[in-house]
């Protein structure tokens, strides 16, 4: 998220990604509400010029400090975001639109962003 905010005020996000950036039922979206702040606010404090590790120390002081179950928990969510639940659709239109429909292993948001740019994913890894 913060590399996404970065290249947003840089003006190098690509356009596919701009619809999505900050949404509220997105990953932005929760992890934002996982961690009690505002994605305005963290925005602010990316354009401030912070470091990760500013901004995550930041993020912590102003929400939630997860504990390591809070962080598992959030993990294994974010892993899966796209498969069986609210994204889902969402998930299978990208798919579409990249002329992805026929790859039935692209499950998850990190799946389908994976194929966009190019990284072998967790999908592939399973597959191959």
């Amino acid at each position: 998220m913060l590399d996404k905010i970065r290249c947003d005020i840089e003006g190098t996000l690509p356009e596919e990604y701009r619809p999505n950036l900050g949404l509220s039922m997105g990953l932005d979206g929760f992890l934002c509400g996982f961690l009690g702040l505002k994605f305005e606010d963290i925005r602010q404090k990316v354009t401030e010029g912070l470091s990760d590790e500013e901004l995550v120390e930041w993020c912590f002081a102003n929400g939630l400090r997860p504990n390591p179950m809070q962080r598992r928990i959030w993990n294994g969510f974010a892993e899966k975001f796209g498969w069986r639940d609210l994204a889902t659709s969402v998930i299978d239109d990208f798919k579409k639109e990249d002329g992805l429909g026929d790859r039935p292993e692209l499950q998850t948001a990190f799946d389908v962003i994976d194929e966009r740019e190019g990284r072998e994913g967790r999908a592939e890894k399973i597959e191959g």
